[in-house]
């Protein structure tokens, strides 16, 4: 089963959302929707053979209810400055330092950079120590890498590494 189905959830998901984009629950769209979800999970293990392991489960829980925080404090922040009278924006571009390096891992924390209103991950370095992250309002470089590095860094390291 899972030489042939890789990801079940990803092909339920997959099955799920083609009827749903197309609104037709048609025998030919039902076909057709359960070859794209046999076949894209198989793609997707072709691009990356190696599977991320989560060490830590309890680290995930924490690590969610922390981004979730942090995306609503963000948006009340962005929203606040954007419909603020005065502009006291500063974008600006980070370097933020690594330590994790499992790559599952740094791909997690510049997924929740770029999710989290206000900041943007733009460029891993060829050698996979440094992110640049652009800001919308950045206010002390050091306190913004510190915060990334504590907040989301540690709790990635106890997830991957």
């Amino acid at each position: 089963m899972n030489r042939f189905l890789p990801s079940p959830l990803l092909s339920l998901t997959v099955l799920l959302l083609w009827l749903l984009l197309v609104g037709d629950f048609s025998s030919g769209q039902f076909i057709l929707a359960l070859l794209l979800a046999a076949l894209l999970p198989l793609g997707a293990g072709l691009l990356q053979p190696e599977r991320a392991r989560i060490r830590r489960l309890p680290a995930v829980l924490r690590l969610a209810g922390r981004v979730g925080l942090d995306i609503v404090v963000s948006s009340a922040h962005v929203a606040w400055l954007i419909l603020g009278r005065e502009s006291r924006i500063r974008p600006a571009f980070v370097w933020v330092p690594l330590d994790i390096r499992d790559p599952h891992g740094i791909t997690a924390l510049a997924s929740i950079i770029s999710l989290t209103p206000g900041t943007l991950s733009t460029e891993l370095s060829e050698d996979h120590r440094h992110l640049l992250v652009h800001c919308f309002d950045l206010d002390a470089p050091e306190s913004t890498i510190a915060t990334i590095k504590s907040r989301y860094e540690s709790l990635l390291r106890e997830i991957f590494e």
